[in-house]
């Protein structure tokens, strides 16, 4: 099946009624709290909720020749918000948006299309400075092409037959514009794009990708931001390990962008430990997606899949390769990986012990052998054991060790369920709020607090 196939639905191992039930209320809740966050939908009278983005034919299509330089934009064109209420004066709430197409660099070095959105703000900048530019890193969408952010901007909740989307980031981006800051939002590379699958947590594509949006929202004409714009990057979950290795990417890769600060929530730094944690859960279904992104890079790495994956596990690759975060709960909550594969009882996590070639390439993900050149916020759920707490707490203190300025905040909650995702998914609401208060003092100039020196008696 090609990636821009229509996606065909498949027979497979759902969680029990009762999981199925807990975790539709959980999504609904979050849809739920998204509406209540933001202005008002303004769409159009008895528009259903599957009805297609307004996307020019092709725009998703990307052209078989690329500009040369990073961030280079290839098209553009305007872009509907959902979530969008006329104001005095013609101009929109809270903004205007534009679809975007430029250039990045992969993980192997090759030119690839990224797609994503630029939200000039109705509101007015009060801080110090020109209107600062906000690089928000989106959490896990999914990985077919209709799962992308930037269509979430759009239609935040798709229910289309084949697939179920919830633009939960619209929260984080609406409270932004609040505040009066530009937002550019990444699709990440093969998210949207119709050429490549999704690269899921590859380090490389997620820092070029959140980098080079920055250089796109630059080259845009009619954008209030400047050359003298402080820039902020804004992630949780996979956009927590985008903006963490932009963070330590940026010296070298886009030294033109000098960051104010980094937000790093609930980052998937080792990606060994991550894969435990999530295997059994309800989110199973991302272990597929990583899975396909790293053998799409690595393809030397194919021959090791294919030995140990049995019938189930490629049937699991191949319906999750077109699947929103939505359906791929729904589809595969609460599997296991060790029914992926050929060697009875061994799971994913096993397998990459077992296999050198394979642990190498997750050894070369790992965040925090780099100190970042700017301030960061690293906030974690102290219950999280979807992207288990320890690990990104480490990310902390291997940045602290380095001599970075870190600001470690460790979101109490209580424990609200082991692999339902509610341990995962509370913080990035429950600390949003901080997280943007954050980012904006940053724009504001005032020093970072580095509370490095009391990290150790922090959970």
């Amino acid at each position: 099946m090609t990636q821009g196939a229509t996606r065909m639905r498949r027979t497979v191992l759902r969680p029990p009624s009762a999981a199925r039930s807990l975790i539709t209320t959980t999504a609904l809740s979050l849809v739920f709290a998204c509406a209540h966050a933001a202005p008002a939908a303004a769409e159009e009278p008895n528009t259903p909720p599957n009805t297609p983005p307004l996307v020019s034919a092709g725009f998703y299509d990307p052209p078989a020749d690329l500009p040369a330089a990073d961030g280079a934009l290839v098209r553009t064109e305007p872009l509907p918000l959902a979530l969008s209420l006329p104001s005095i004066g013609g101009q929109r709430l809270p903004g205007t948006a534009t679809r975007l197409m430029y250039k990045t660099t992969d993980s192997t070095g090759q030119p690839a299309a990224v797609t994503g959105a630029y939200i000039e703000p109705a509101a007015e900048w009060r801080g110090a400075g020109p209107r600062p530019l906000v690089a928000v890193a989106p959490g896990t969408m999914g990985q077919g092409d209709s799962c992308s952010a930037s269509m979430g901007l759009e239609r935040p909740i798709s229910l289309n037959g084949d697939s179920v989307s919830v633009g939960y980031e619209d929260i984080g981006i609406y409270r932004l514009l609040a505040e009066g800051a530009a937002v550019v939002v990444t699709d990440y590379v093969g998210l949207g794009t119709t050429d490549r699958l999704h690269t899921y947590v590859n380090r490389i594509d997620g820092g070029h990708a959140l980098l080079d949006a920055v250089r796109a929202a630059r080259a845009l004409p009619d954008a209030s931001i400047t050359p003298d714009s402080r820039v902020g990057l804004y992630g949780y979950s996979q956009g927590g390990g985008a903006t963490a290795s932009a963070a330590e990417l940026q010296p070298e890769y886009a030294p033109d962008v000098p960051l104010a600060g980094a937000y790093v929530g609930a980052p998937p730094a080792n990606l060994t430990e991550v894969i435990d944690g999530i295997d059994g859960s309800a989110l199973v279904g991302a272990l597929g997606w990583a899975l396909n992104g790293f053998l799409q890079a690595h393809p030397d790495l194919r021959p090791v899949a294919e030995e140990y994956l049995n019938d189930e596990g490629r049937e699991a690759l191949e319906d999750v390769s077109t699947a929103c975060i939505g359906d791929g709960i729904l589809d595969h909550a609460f599997g296991s990986s060790k029914n992926w594969t050929t060697t009875t009882g061994q799971s994913l996590g096993e397998v990459v012990e077992a296999e050198p070639a394979v642990r190498e390439v997750l050894d070369d993900q790992l965040l925090g052998t780099t100190r970042p050149a700017t301030s960061v916020r690293v906030a974690t759920g102290v219950q999280d054991d979807i992207v288990p707490h320890e690990q990104a707490r480490q990310l902390a203190v291997d940045w602290c060790a380095a001599g970075g300025e870190v600001t470690y905040e460790a979101v109490q909650i209580p424990d609200l369920g082991k692999g339902l995702l509610t341990n995962h998914l509370v913080p990035l609401l429950t600390d949003q709020g901080k997280a943007i208060s954050w980012l904006t003092d940053r724009f504001n100039g005032a020093a970072a607090i580095n509370n490095c020196n009391t990290l150790p008696e922090q959970p």
